[in-house]
């Protein structure tokens, strides 16, 4: 018999010779702006809470009054008794937060892009997705049956020459799916929509985004990309999660009726997984309330964003193309990435290391996140400790 144990501990003993290999750090506390990391207190920029509504008043009491209503689950997937009137009311106040005629609930943002892509694209149809999309989404793209191409990086001339040779030498008669991040989770740079909607056009192919960390973020009260660029109209399909603006758990689509409709009857995520429980969906809806209602969370997030990624800039720190509250601090080696993520924690800052498979080995770096929760005093103590850690590796 195979010795698997053996398997795995060898895989892992070379990981750790490249200083790749690290158990995730234990939370003793909310996801704010300073918590309690591996016992140790630390300034947090390693979160998604982009608008620090995870402990907010209103999110907190609607669980709990949820739990006191409908318990803590449904016990059931959707299609058979796990659909409540709560889910339905979040789908519809979703649906219109984002502007589309319909929206359908997932039990992950990760869930949500497998069961639409692997769904709707079937034999005979074709996918075309960007380089540097999210892992849900090429392995959604594994899933399916349709063929498949990458366009480079936000090239569009490229995409338009994909899509010419998917409708001209390989006779794609059927769907043609095209497939982009909204903003693209490790550099922090946006796809641009317009250009992608002009290539789709020009060759009768689908629309899809995924909007996890633009919801909550850009566009009108943080309606994301779509309303951001202003391409409502010539856009098809949204895919999100709700675990990072909106920082509970689940993901959802975004499009027309019928999509939904048989999204229901065919996505295997959504058939064969539990339904999302009360107190998270009711959270989920208060968070589109806060988003309406108390537009100051952006505006700080963004004032945030800018005095940060100002910072970093200032004291040399190479940021990539980052527009977005993802601020990259890239610094090319796997090995050095993890190190410098170790020095800055142990300087009460944490900003997690990324590197190899999560992106290229070359591009490795340090991600770091702020939010509406931080205060410039925060902001300014932490690029105190970049400073004094860059210093430190050589990095700057």
């Amino acid at each position: 018999m195979h010795n698997l144990n053996a398997w795995c501990s060898s895989e892992i003993e070379s990981l750790k010779a490249r200083s790749l290999f690290h158990l995730p750090k234990v939370h003793f506390g909310p996801a704010g702006a300073r918590t309690v990391v591996n016992g140790k207190k630390v300034i947090q920029l390693s979160n998604n809470s982009y608008l620090g509504l995870s402990t907010h008043p209103k999110v907190v009491e609607a669980a709990r009054k949820a739990i006191e209503k409908y318990g803590v689950g449904s016990g059931a997937v959707r299609p058979i008794s796990g659909t409540m009137d709560l889910h339905n009311e979040c789908e519809e106040r979703l649906a219109r937060f984002k502007k589309t005629e319909s929206c359908l609930l997932f039990q992950s943002g990760f869930t949500a892009n497998v069961g639409v892509v692997s769904t709707l694209a079937v034999e005979g149809d074709h996918i075309i997705s960007d380089e540097l999309n999210h892992a849900s989404i090429i392995d959604g793209c594994r899933l399916s049956k349709a063929s498949r191409a990458v366009y480079r990086h936000k090239d569009y001339g490229h995409l338009r020459e994909l899509l010419r040779e998917a409708r001209g030498p390989k006779s794609i008669k059927g769907k043609i799916l095209v497939v982009t991040d909204g903003v693209f989770s490790m550099d922090g740079d946006v796809a641009d929509l317009k250009a992608c909607a002009d290539a789709c056009d020009e060759f009768d192919a689908i629309t899809m985004v995924d909007d996890a960390h633009a919801t909550g973020v850009l566009g009108a009260q943080g309606r994301g990309t779509v309303d951001e660029q202003h391409v409502h109209e010539r856009w098809s399909l949204t895919v999100g999660t709700l675990s990072k603006a909106i920082p509970v758990v689940g993901g959802y689509f975004a499009g027309p009726r019928v999509v939904k409709e048989y999204l229901i009857a065919k996505a295997r995520p959504f058939l064969f997984s539990c339904s999302a429980p009360p107190p998270v969906v009711a959270a989920v809806i208060a968070c589109i309330d806060v988003m309406e209602t108390e537009p100051q969370h952006l505006k700080k997030l963004w004032d945030n964003t800018k005095f940060f990624k100002d910072g970093l800039k200032k004291l040399g720190f190479n940021t990539g193309d980052s527009t977005t509250p993802v601020t990259p601090v890239i610094v090319g080696q796997g090995a050095k990435a993890a190190k410098f993520s170790d020095i800055l924690f142990n300087n009460g800052v944490f900003a997690q290391g990324i590197y190899f498979p999560m992106v290229a080995e070359e591009k490795s770096r340090v991600r770091t996140i702020v939010s509406a929760a931080h205060s410039r005093e925060d902001l300014q103590e932490a690029l105190d400790v970049f400073k004094k850690c860059g210093k430190e590796l050589g990095l700057i």
